[in-house]
């Protein structure tokens, strides 16, 4: 719940409970029955009426058990999933901001299941804190909004959760990424927001022909508008973009994608997230492969652009990017999730 609807919860208490509790919940990260400093009955009470909003209803481990992905069910019967992602030198959790998506690119599974509902943005802060009492005792110090969902078709929720990740949960907005395939009234808004998140669009395709095919969304906002979006976030935050490219073979991999990617990334001095296309059931066309995808990095390198290959984390597990679809893992990934 908001801030205003626990003031009203606890109604009746002293006014200091309310930052109690919510510091508790938040910046703490504990179950309310957890909060000693308050009398039994209101831990009982809080217990009560605060019940979580999101219900375990499968776990999946990978990767050594650094990579752990949930499915969770919302209220109403609605699923989602979250991954977190244990790395040697950071603890980054993705989070879901839809139930499904409308944006209905082809290549990935979320978008091929269609749109449900929108989270809340109590339903995406509690993705986080839930994660961060796996992770402990380290710490979670990013959150990338790149899980199930277009996150600027939810702005006002998203942007909810962003500050309240921010200012009571604690994580540096220089930490915090919102990704987007090209919400471009997303896009002016974010640069006119106190916080300077980090801002990550999918991008995939150079000219608009090949775009429209993968990204349907830019028949409605094409590239030059998009790229006029993209110019104004970079002048008001004076933060690096970067653009995301899931390599599909023989569809954006070829030298002239390259150029054209390269050409794009100059001009805003972007940084280009390479991601190998994983599997989904509902796309054909397999993703490059490995050797294709170095040679990739290394042309748009060669043509002046800051170009990385993102490591495919959760491959086995369907919680890599583009397979968040919220079905339950087959049985034998969810026996090996439980003997871990």
């Amino acid at each position: 719940m908001s801030r205003a609807d626990l003031a009203a919860l606890l109604v009746g208490e002293p006014p200091y409970r309310v930052d109690q509790v919510w510091d508790g919940l938040h910046r703490r990260g504990v179950e309310p029955e957890e909060l000693t400093e308050l009398p039994r009955a209101l831990r009982e009470r809080l217990a009560a009426d605060l019940p979580a909003a999101l219900a375990m209803i499968a776990e999946s481990v990978s990767d050594g058990g650094d990579t752990v992905k949930w499915l969770w069910e919302l209220a109403g019967g609605a699923r989602v999933e979250t991954v977190l992602m244990r790395y040697a030198d950071r603890v980054t959790v993705c989070v879901s901001s839809q139930a499904g998506c409308a944006m209905a690119c082809g290549f990935c599974a979320t978008g091929q299941a269609g749109f449900q509902r929108h989270l809340t943005a109590g339903e995406i802060v509690e993705q986080v804190v839930r994660a961060r009492r796996r992770a402990a005792p380290r710490r979670v110090g990013n959150v990338v909004f790149m899980g199930m969902g277009e996150p600027l078709a939810n702005y006002d929720n998203v942007w909810a959760a962003v500050e309240r990740l921010h200012d009571d949960v604690g994580i540096s907005a220089r930490h915090l990424t919102v990704s987007t395939v090209g919400v471009v009234p997303g896009i002016h808004r974010l640069a006119a927001e106190r916080l300077p998140v980090n801002l990550a669009v999918s991008l995939h395709a150079a000219n608009d022909a090949l775009r429209d095919e993968l990204v349907p969304l830019n028949r409605r906002y094409p590239l030059a508008s998009l790229m006029d979006a993209c110019r104004a976030w970079i002048d008001a935050k004076g933060r690096r973009l970067s653009f995301e490219w899931a390599l599909i073979a023989g569809v954006n991999d070829r030298p002239s994608d390259a150029v054209e990617l390269a050409a794009l990334a100059r001009s805003l001095r972007a940084h280009v997230n390479l991601i190998p296309l994983n599997p989904t059931p509902g796309y054909a066309t397999p993703g490059t492969p490995p050797a294709g995808v170095r040679a990739f990095r290394d042309l748009l390198r060669n043509l002046g652009a800051n170009a990385t290959v993102r490591r495919n984390r959760g491959t086995d597990i369907d919680a890599a990017c583009g397979q968040l679809a919220a079905t339950p893992p087959p049985p034998a990934v969810a026996a090996t999730a439980r003997a871990r």
